[in-house]
């Protein structure tokens, strides 16, 4: 899968260091894979959640959330937000 924008994980990962490591994995899990629909992105990532059109992933024991729309037929990866546990309670990614 193709990943925009990586620039999300270091912005995010030079406030967060403790991420890094979580979100490094992510990412490279996700750039070696061709996921075809979400239950495909499950069998790898067993806690992603599909919100609307979003997938949530769950990063970092549960600390984190990395928001993500997925276009399966163009094998393109968007990331939308990654946030603390406590910014995703807020919702304010949803608007």
């Amino acid at each position: 899968m193709h990943i925009i924008t990586r620039k999300r994980i270091h912005e995010f990962s030079s406030k967060h260091p403790d991420a890094n490591n979580p979100l490094t994995h992510w990412y490279k899990e996700v750039k070696r894979r061709r996921f075809a629909n979400f239950a495909q992105v499950r069998q790898v990532f067993p806690s992603a959640d599909l919100v609307g059109s979003l997938i949530v992933f769950n990063i970092g024991g549960n600390k984190y959330r990395l928001i993500c729309a997925i276009h399966f037929n163009r094998d393109l990866v968007y990331i939308r937000a990654i946030l603390t546990h406590q910014e995703y309670e807020r919702s304010k990614w949803k608007e």
